[in-house]
C-alpha cells in the first residue's frame, strides 16, 4: 500500500509540473487570487463566508478566465470541504448520481462536499433537477458556474436555492499582478528561467488577454516557451516573439452568449441615441469579434423601422441596400455598407410612431373578439356575393373630391376608431402628421 501511495504522489507531482502554467498557478489563498475586488473585500458577504468557513449554495456568472473554478476550489479548500468537480458538457444524470453518492460517503464521515458544475447552463431541466433534492437536505453544497445569464438557463427551482454571484472582466492592474507572478513564481510559474518583459510588451500582452486571466497566462506560456528557444541564458519577450505567439484575433465575443446580446444592445442604443460614432464602435467590436454580419444587417433594418420609422423611409431602403450588399459581395465591401446604413441611420430624424402604433393595434387584436369586416369595404367578385349585399356603400376614393370618401368607415362596426399611428413632429413624419390632420378634419365635416 505505501509503495502504492508513493507512486501516486509521483504521478500527482508529474501531472502538476507538467500543467499548463494557468493550472499550476491556481491559487488556495485569497493572497494570491487577483480580480473581484467587488466580492470578495472586507466586510463583503461572500468574503465573510470564505473567512467563516461557512459556505453556501452559489452561482458565478461571468466571463471565461474571470476565476470562476479557481475561487470555487478556494472555497472549498479553505473550508476544507471534500470538492467534486463535474462539467455540464460532458456529465449526465448518471454522472450526479455518482457525485451524490460520493458526497454521502464524506458526510458520512462529517466532511461537508462542495459539487463545482462547470458551464451549469449546458444542463437541461431534468438534470438541474436531479441534484435539487440533495443541495436542499445538505448532501452537497452547490457552486455553479456560468458564462450565460442564470435568469435565462437556469430554472427558477435552482436560482431559488443559490445567490448569484457576477465577476467582472479582470482589470489591467489585475492581469498585470497576474503576469508578475507567472514570471517571479519559482515553484508553480516561470520564475526558474529569469525570463523578462519590457513595460510596452507588457501593455500588448494585458490587451491581447482581453480581460481573461486563463487567456494571459496561456498566452505567456507559449510566448515564454519561444523566449527561451531563442536564447535560454537571458529569454527576453519582445515584440517579435509576442507578434508571432499572437497569430490571429483573440477579442472576446461569445456568439449568442452575454457579451453578444451586450454589444447588439449597445449598437442599436447607439442608433437611437443619435451617436453615430459610438454606433459605428460597437459594429466593428462584433465585426472583428467574428459576429456574423448578416446578423448585424438584419437589425439594422429592425433599428430602421424601430427607430426612424417614417421619419425618414429612406432608412429601411439604405438598410436593406445594405442586407443586399453583403449577400451579393461579402466582406469587406458588404459591411462597408452595412456601416453606410448605421450611420445614415444614427443621423437620421427619429420616430417610434410606427412601432408603437404597431404594438398598440396586435394588442387590441390579441384582446378582442374577431369582429367581422363591414359589408361595404367586403370584396364582391361572385354574383352570390353581390346578392348578399357584398361591397354595397362602398365609396370609390379616386372618384371622390380630393381623392378622399371623407367619412368613410373602415374600422369594424363594433369596434371603436382607435388612433394608432400618431406620428411626430419630426422629419417627413412631420408632413404626413400635417396630412393627417387635414383627413380627419374632412371626415368630421361630412
Amino acid at each position: 500500500m505505501a509503495n502504492q501511495d508513493s507512486l501516486f504522489a509521483e504521478e500527482k507531482a508529474f501531472a502538476q509540473k507538467h500543467a499548463p502554467l494557468a493550472d499550476r498557478l491556481r491559487p488556495f489563498s485569497l493572497e494570491h487570487y487577483v480580480g473581484q475586488e467587488h466580492l470578495l473585500a472586507e466586510g463583503k458577504p461572500l468574503r465573510q463566508a470564505i473567512d467563516a468557513k461557512r459556505p453556501f449554495s452559489l452561482i458565478f456568472w461571468g466571463p471565461p478566465g474571470t476565476g470562476k473554478t479557481t475561487l470555487s476550489r478556494l472555497i472549498a479548500h479553505n473550508s476544507n470541504a471534500h470538492f467534486i468537480t463535474i462539467s455540464a458538457v460532458l456529465a449526465g444524470v448518471k454522472d450526479i448520481r455518482e457525485a451524490v453518492e460520493e458526497a454521502k460517503q464524506y458526510q458520512a464521515q462529517g466532511k461537508q462536499t462542495i459539487l463545482f458544475v462547470d458551464e451549469v447552463h449546458r444542463f437541461n431541466k431534468a438534470q438541474q433537477d436531479a441534484f435539487l433534492p440533495y443541495v436542499e437536505d445538505g448532501t452537497v453544497t452547490f457552486i455553479g458556474a456560468t458564462t450565460e445569464n442564470p435568469s435565462f438557463e437556469l430554472n427558477n427551482a435552482l436560482l431559488s436555492r443559490a445567490r448569484v454571484f457576477v465577476l467582472k472582466d479582470l482589470s489591467e492592474q489585475a492581469l498585470s499582478n497576474l503576469i508578475e507572478r507567472a514570471l517571479s513564481d519559482v515553484e508553480h510559474g516561470l520564475g526558474q528561467y529569469q525570463i523578462t518583459i519590457d513595460d510596452h510588451c507588457k501593455e500588448l500582452l494585458i490587451n491581447a488577454a482581453d480581460g481573461d486571466g486563463r487567456r494571459l497566462l496561456n498566452i505567456l506560456e507559449l510566448a515564454s516557451e519561444l523566449a527561451l528557444a531563442t536564447n535560454e541564458v537571458q529569454p527576453v519577450i519582445d515584440e517579435s516573439i509576442l507578434e508571432e505567439t499572437l497569430t490571429q484575433s483573440l477579442r472576446r465575443f461569445d456568439k449568442g452568449g452575454e457579451h453578444f446580446y451586450d454589444q447588439i444592445s449597445a449598437l442599436h442604443k447607439s442608433v437611437r441615441g443619435s451617436d453615430p460614432d459610438a454606433a459605428l464602435y460597437w459594429y466593428c467590436r462584433m465585426i472583428d469579434g467574428g459576429c456574423d454580419p448578416l446578423y448585424v444587417a438584419r437589425r439594422v433594418v429592425r433599428m430602421a423601422s424601430e427607430d426612424i420609422g417614417n421619419a425618414d423611409p429612406r432608412g429601411l431602403t439604405l438598410a436593406l441596400n445594405a442586407w443586399d450588399v453583403q449577400e451579393r459581395l461579402g466582406s469587406p465591401e458588404g459591411e462597408l455598407a452595412i456601416a453606410q446604413a448605421i450611420l445614415y441611420l444614427a443621423a437620421a430624424a427619429k420616430s417610434n410612431a410606427v412601432y408603437m402604433a404597431y404594438k398598440q393595434a396586435m394588442r387590441d387584436v390579441a384582446s378582442e373578439p374577431t369582429y367581422e369586416v363591414p359589408m361595404h369595404i367586403r370584396n364582391a367578385p361572385t354574383k352570390l356575393m353581390k346578392d348578399l349585399d357584398y361591397g354595397v356603400g362602398y365609396r370609390y376614393d379616386h372618384d371622390e373630391p380630393e381623392a378622399h370618401a371623407a367619412g368613410q368607415r373602415y374600422f369594424p362596426e363594433q369596434k371603436q376608431e382607435v388612433e394608432y399611428y400618431q406620428p411626430v413632429n419630426r422629419g417627413l413624419e412631420k408632413k404626413i402628421a400635417e396630412k393627417m390632420a387635414w383627413l380627419k378634419s374632412r371626415n368630421k365635416s361630412h
